[in-house]
This record gives structure tokens, C-alpha cells and sequence, in this order.
């Protein structure tokens, strides 16, 4: 096959027509604009609703402003505010790595959380959860136990993968489904075992994602790990669209496979492992977002990119309002309305596009 010859295939995805250089930034602008007016309304809505003038005078006490009470100044700064950043980070980050995981497996309905690695984190935080584990780094505990466990099995199945002849999608799908369903396991049997009602609640809470509890020092990690790897994954685009035609065609177009298919594995690994981490297992935001995204600006991972983040981050935060206001002042978990909403969403986007993507071996 030549190089001009894979240029020419099939099945090399392709942005529509109408997706040209205007449309994308214009979406891009679009979402942005929804974005801001997201995270106001956000400020606004929770167990107590504020009006719009009082947050604005507690932003703006912040920067020179006339004082506000430190009742509305401990809601909107302290609770509310580092609350809507990390819905936009955690948001961003499913969807970049949603876009990560269906390019390296080329499949539609392929999920961030299949590699195993919510699973991996699960099983840290029920065991800090249920028996104390890391109890000596106070707040960060949960946080570092679902860290730990998000390592372990993204090593796991990075390790069986390379003893079986290396990263590909039908090995990593196969070996991320068996160690997740089998952590998963473990982590109910963590769950049984504990005598404590309280602790099985709240690692139901824990698995089906909240960002309760965000703060202003929770920021650091999980902004630093999304930045990093969108990054590094916008600066592969050319080479993300060669693999999503195959590895034939991005073999002839001079792409390394084996390489980026394990560079590609390490940035999901650290994208959902902190970000499951840092808000629990949230389902259905890395699978339906990018879908949307490239209805919006065509396959082209340059534009899809961006894109997906901007949706995701804004997605998040509207399903966190939804979730904090919907039975108030009783907060629901996230997993429940994605769920929701992105059921038939999904259902109406393959409907629509009717994505057929290879998952060669």
C-alpha cells in the first residue's frame, strides 16, 4: 500500500464539508458562552438559592468590592466556586479521555471507564472507606486510595497486554473488561464485609460520583493532569486521526503504532484515574460526548478535541446543578442523571449518525 494510496481510503475519517474552519470556532465560541453562563447559574443554585446580585457582590468583594456576610462568602467562594471548577476539569477530562479511548480501540461504544481502571479506583476508596486504609492523610485519604487503586490496574492491564504481544484494541478491551469486572467484584466484597452502614452508603455515593467534596486545595492535581494531557493529546491529532482509520493506514502515513498506542493507554490511565479520584465513577460523560462533538465539527481530532472538552466540562456542571436542586436540600448522585439524560441521548446520536467503528485486533 503507498502513502498516496492511504490517503485515498475509505476509511479514513473525514470532517464534513459544512465543518470547515468557520463552523468549528464558532461552536467553540458558542459552547464557551454557555460555558460562563453555566458556572454563574451554578453559583446561584444549590440547597439555598441566591439571587444574582449577591453573587455578583461576593465576587466582587473579592477583588475590592463592598464586604459581603461570611455566611454568602463561605457559599459562593469557599463551597460553591471550587465546586463548579472541578465539575468543568473532571467534565473536560472524561470527554478528552472518551475521545482518547474510542480513537485507541476504534470503537463507538467504547468508554473511558472500560479500561479497568474505575474499577482499580473503586476498590481504593471503598478500602479507605471500609477499613481505614491511608487514614493518616486525613482529607487526601480517598482521594490517594483511589488514586493508588486506578494505578494498579491500569499497570495490570498495561502488563498483560504486553505479555500477550502488545497493546491492541480487541487485547485491551477484552483484558480491561475481565480486570474490571473482577475489581469490581473486590470492592463489593470490601463492601459486604463491613459492619458499618454508613461506610456502605457512602461508597455507593462514592462509586456513582458526587463532587461534594471539591475545594479550593483538591484543584491542583486534577487541572494540572487535564492540561497536561489535552495537551499532549491535541499535539498527536494528526496521528490520532491516522489510527482512527486503522492501524494499516497509519502505518503507511508513518505513524508508529505500538508507541502511541501505549502513550495513548498512559494518558487515559492518568486522565480517568484522577479524575475517578477526585469525583467518584461518573458514567455516560466520555461516552456521548464526543459523539456530539464530532457532529458539531466533523472526526478531525484538532477540532474534536477542544470541543469535546469545551461540552464536557459544561455538560458536568449542569448535571451537578441538576443534581444539587432536583430533590433539595437531598443531593443525588451524578451517575444518576448523566444516566438520564445521556441514555436516550446516545441512543437518538447513533440513531442519527449510526457510527461504525473497526475494533481490529
Amino acid at each position: 500500500m503507498t502513502i498516496d494510496g492511504a490517503r485515498r481510503a475509505p476509511a479514513l475519517p473525514r470532517a464534513p464539508r459544512r465543518a470547515g474552519r468557520r463552523r468549528p470556532v464558532a461552536v467553540l465560541l458558542a459552547v464557551l458562552a454557555l460555558g460562563l453562563a453555566a458556572a454563574f447559574l451554578a453559583l446561584c443554585s444549590g440547597a439555598e438559592v441566591l439571587p444574582v446580585s449577591t453573587v455578583v457582590d461576593v465576587v466582587a468583594s473579592r477583588f475590592g468590592g463592598p464586604a459581603v456576610t461570611r455566611t454568602q462568602l463561605a457559599i459562593v467562594w469557599d463551597i460553591r466556586l471550587p465546586r463548579i471548577l472541578l465539575g468543568l476539569v473532571v467534565g473536560a477530562g472524561l470527554a478528552v479521555a472518551g475521545v482518547l479511548v474510542q480513537t485507541l480501540v476504534r470503537n463507538a461504544l467504547a468508554d473511558p471507564h472500560l479500561l479497568g481502571v474505575s474499577s482499580g479506583a473503586a476498590v481504593g476508596a471503598t478500602s479507605v472507606i471500609t477499613t481505614g486504609f491511608l487514614a493518616g492523610f486525613g482529607l487526601w485519604s480517598l482521594s490517594l486510595g483511589a488514586m493508588a487503586g486506578a494505578l494498579g490496574a491500569a499497570l495490570l492491564v498495561f502488563a498483560i497486554t504486553l505479555g500477550q504481544g502488545g497493546i491492541t484494541p480487541l487485547r485491551l478491551v477484552l483484558t480491561g473488561t475481565v480486570i474490571a469486572a473482577a475489581l469490581s467484584a473486590v470492592a463489593s466484597f470490601l463492601v459486604l464485609r463491613t459492619n458499618d452502614s454508613q461506610a456502605a452508603q457512602s461508597v455507593l455515593f462514592w462509586l456513582l460520583g458526587s463532587l461534594a467534596g471539591a475545594s479550593w486545595t483538591k484543584l491542583l492535581l486534577p487541572v494540572s493532569v487535564v492540561l497536561i494531557c489535552t495537551a499532549v493529546a491535541f499535539a498527536l491529532h494528526g496521528w490520532l486521526d491516522a489510527l482512527s482509520a486503522g492501524p494499516d493506514v497509519a502505518v503507511a502515513v508513518g505513524v508508529r503504532v505500538p508507541m502511541v498506542r501505549n502513550l495513548l493507554f498512559g494518558l487515559l490511565a492518568m486522565l480517568v484515574g484522577t479524575m475517578v479520584a477526585v469525583s467518584g465513577a461518573i458514567a455516560f460523560v466520555g461516552l456521548v460526548i464526543p459523539h456530539i462533538a464530532r457532529i458539531l465539527v466533523g472526526s478531525r481530532h484538532r477540532w474534536v478535541l477542544p470541543t469535546s472538552a469545551l461540552i464536557g466540562a459544561v455538560f458536568l456542571v449542569l448535571v451537578d446543578v441538576v443534581a444539587r436542586v432536583a430533590l433539595r436540600p437531598v443531593e443525588i448522585p451524578l451517575s444518576v442523571v448523566t444516566g438520564v439524560i445521556g441514555a436516550p441521548l446516545f441512543l437518538f446520536i447513533l440513531g442519527r449518525r449510526r457510527y461504525q467503528f473497526g475494533a481490529a485486533a
